[in-house]
């Protein structure tokens, strides 16, 4: 039997902090002069700020120790202190710190004490991320009115957006209301606990000078932004001042003005969509020639164990599967079971693409639904993740084996499968009846698979499936809304969420932390067809959970790379 395993040099590697959200938008390197105050009210006010005494959190933030001092580059020049102002310790000339959102996460901690930049932000990345404010490290942060006032307009319904408007409501009215916090001289953005935000927070108080071209209306709220953008560079122009914007043609509004503009990167999980983790790794083709004799193996009921070393070790996860595959050798095809030190278990599969080890009738066709099946039908993995294109099996095979573990192991008490309702064309407006019937339209892909299966077309059904009517398998599977899935806890049930690339992150997280003991939940999602605005590749709440839960022992994820519902449906997939 294999050991139980132990913490690793890997599992140290898949620590919390190792997964934090990026804190800002990248940037590009600039060498500029150590940042002016920010004067957004009148210039006799401003003048006041100069010598007027710290407010308690910038007192508070000059009694923590310095943070570590990095090799300096460019040193930004020290400003003459005025006369009769308070002296301020200088702060230790640094590099310029790289961009927030392009810094490893394990990095984040290393505040930078080179010039702080000053974030404009507009609307949608408030209402896209309600923590965002606290996101950008040790810059600051300016919200125009123009933003004040959209949130106020978004604050009413039920809907995800008017929450999140509401959240950040909140959070400026904490932070307005900090003792000894002064809107004037900016509000330090930690002074609500977010110790991972040093920067401060800046209203506009008055009006800014700037002009913008006369084809751009003046009324308009982007217009009014990029209008503030363009006065705060004018008033400051030793500072480096950006707007940040999920909004494309905003941004592109603002290049085209010589505005920096960028967009907000925290949301999203990776930067390439490309580099999201597989679940598969092939092994080398000189694996054995290299490592036959260090490999120990050992039979344990069906399964074959091979414990394994090398420099390959680094790379292995749990759950993770293997192969090997070369001409006049034999194949090999497992999953990691144990990393330990610098050594790592490999457990042979089950072959479900045989016809006695077949699924609800439903048999494997290739070897990533193989690997997809063998996760599945593991009742010591929670929860799985299931990547592809159009026509891998993704629905087919999820339903199959719940079916199967419901209705044969009787290991799950129901079917519970739910979706994003994203219309692809223009809605078709309100539907009638219960909360099934109204999700009926979304579930037309559960209609069709469950034909199949309720016909066995994929061989022999078993007894289960030859006795079953079509009327028993519906009575096992619930079709819910995820509108009303808040406060609700699924006790042994088996879960399916089908086009889970169009969730945010924090809709997967509500659904993930739906599940009760004994349960399973299972997120599907093709990462090519993404309907909701603002969501990308990178940002999508099922790119979210495939990272998040990489590594961890009751998880697992594959990337179905093959279609197999017909040669139509895979040429169309790669030419269209």
């Amino acid at each position: 039997m294999p050991l139980p395993p132990a913490p690793t040099r890997r599992a140290a590697l898949l620590h919390q902090d190792a997964f934090d959200h990026q804190a800002a938008p990248r940037s590009r390197r600039s060498t500029v002069p150590a940042e002016e105050p920010i004067e957004s009210v009148s210039p006799a006010v401003a003048a006041q700020s100069s010598v007027a005494p710290e407010s308690a959190p910038a007192k508070a933030r000059a009694r923590r120790p310095a943070p570590p001092q990095t090799a300096p580059q460019h040193a930004a020049p020290q400003a003459k202190p005025q006369p009769g102002a308070r002296a301020e310790v200088p702060a230790p000339s640094a590099a310029t710190p790289a961009p927030a959102a392009a810094r490893p996460a394990r990095e984040r901690k290393k505040r930078g004490t080179g010039p702080k930049k000053l974030f404009v932000l507009d609307t949608n990345v408030l209402l896209h991320d309600p923590t965002s404010l606290f996101r950008f490290e040790e810059h600051d942060i300016y919200l125009p009115m123009i933003v004040l006032e959209e949130l106020d307009g978004h604050k009413k319904g039920m809907t995800e957006v008017a929450r999140n408007g509401r959240q950040v409501s909140r959070s400026l009215d904490a932070l307005v209301a900090t003792p000894g916090a002064d809107i004037a001289l900016g509000i330090a953005l930690d002074s609500t606990g977010q110790r991972a935000a040093g920067g401060c927070l800046f209203f506009q108080t008055s009006g800014l000078d700037y002009q913008l071209p006369v084809g751009l209306p003046q009324g308009k709220a982007d217009n009014q932004i990029l209008g503030v953008v363009e006065g705060l560079r004018k008033q400051h122009p030793g500072r480096e001042v950006v707007l940040v914007s999920k909004d494309i043609n905003m941004r592109v509004k603002a290049r085209a003005l010589g505005l920096p503009a960028e967009d907000y990167q925290n949301d999203k999980a990776l930067e390439d969509g490309d580099l999201l983790y597989s679940g598969v790794l092939p092994l080398p083709p000189d694996f054995w020639n290299r490592n036959g004799k260090s490999v120990e193996s050992w039979q344990s009921g069906a399964h074959t164990f091979y414990r394994i070393s090398g420099p390959i070790v680094p790379q292995l996860m749990i759950n993770q599967f293997v192969y090997f595959e070369a001409p006049g050798e034999p194949s090999l095809f497992a999953r990691v079971s144990e990393i330990r030190d610098k050594t790592a278990v490999l457990k042979t599969l089950k072959d479900y693409g045989h016809a006695k080890n077949a699924v609800w009738g439903v048999t494997t066709r290739n070897r990533e639904q193989n690997f997809a099946v063998n996760l599945l039908m593991d009742p010591e993995v929670d929860f799985v993740t299931l990547a592809g294109t159009a026509g891998t099996g993704k629905t087919l095979m999820a339903l199959a084996t719940g079916l199967t573990q419901v209705l044969d192991d009787r290991r799950y008490t129901e079917i519970i499968m739910t979706r994003a309702t994203v219309s692809v064309g223009e809605d078709i407006g309100f539907l009638p009846g219960t909360e099934e019937e109204k999700m009926g339209p979304w579930m037309g892909a559960l209609d069709d698979n469950l034909e199949f299966l309720a016909k066995g077309d994929g061989g022999n059904a078993g007894e289960w499936g030859r006795a079953a009517t079509n009327e028993l398998i519906r009575s096992r599977i619930k079709i819910k809304s995820m509108n009303f899935m808040r406060g609700r806890t699924f006790m042994n049930k088996f879960v399916i969420i089908d086009e889970a690339q169009n969730l945010t992150p924090k809709q997967m997280k509500t659904l993930i932390t739906r599940a009760g003991p004994g349960t399973k939940i299972i997120c599907m999602g093709n990462l090519a067809q993404i309907d909701t605005p603002y969501l990308t590749e990178g940002s999508s709440g099922l790119t979210f959970a495939v990272d998040r839960f990489k590594g961890w022992p009751h998880s697992g994820h594959i990337t179905l790379a093959r279609g197999e519902r017909s040669r139509l449906a895979d040429f169309a997939s790669d030419v269209l």
